[in-house]
């Protein structure tokens, strides 16, 4: 899964123990959005989902 430098530069925002896991689950939902890249816009509706800012 591709990502944008934008969105993987507020993925290292996240403490690097959870990091590989919040980024299989985000890139999960991409796959189920048919995406084949995370961007920004998506990197923030996903962390909304998780019910984090």
């Amino acid at each position: 899964m591709e990502w944008t430098p934008e969105a993987e530069a507020r993925l290292k925002e996240v403490p690097f123990f959870v990091r590989p896991a919040v980024r299989r689950r985000i890139e999960s939902l991409a796959v189920e959005a048919s995406l084949t890249c995370v961007d920004l816009e998506f990197y923030g509706a996903a962390k909304a989902r998780f019910g984090q800012k």
